[in-house]
C-alpha cells in the first residue's frame, strides 16, 4: 500500500534514541520515554492560504526532525509504527550529524 498525505500533513518514522546513558548505564524498556526525533518519509503538497495559493512545506521527505512529546497520531502503514502530523506540529529541523541528545 502506498500512503500520500494531504495537505500541510507528514508522515514521520520516530528514531529511536540511544539505549545506554554516556556513562554505560542500559536504559531498561520501562524507562525509556518517546522518541521526539524522526525521519520524514512523506509529506503532503502544502497547504492553501485565504488567497487560495498553494503554499509549499519547509520539511521535505528525509529531513531528520524534532516533534513535540503527544505531536501527531499513530498509525500503522504497511507493519511500520509511523506519526501523520501537520508540519505546524514539528518544531524544527535537525541539520548535520548532531544528535539531540549531544546538543542538550
Amino acid at each position: 500500500m502506498k500512503f500520500r498525505p494531504l495537505h500541510d500533513r507528514v508522515v514521520v518514522r520516530r528514531i529511536d534514541e540511544d539505549t545506554k546513558t554516556a556513562g554505560g548505564i542500559i536504559i531498561p524498556d520501562t524507562a525509556k520515554e518517546k522518541p521526539v526525533q524522526g525521519e520524514v518519509i512523506a509529506v503532503g503538497p502544502g497547504a492553501r492560504d485565504e488567497s487560495g495559493k498553494l503554499v509549499a512545506l519547509e520539511v521535505k521527505k528525509g529531513d531528520r526532525v524534532l516533534f513535540g512529546k503527544w505531536s501527531g497520531t499513530e498509525v500503522k502503514i504497511n507493519g511500520e509504527d509511523v506519526l501523520i502530523m501537520k508540519e505546524s506540529d514539528i518544531l524544527g529541523i535537525i541539520e548535520g550529524k548532531v544528535s539531540v541528545k549531544a546538543a542538550a
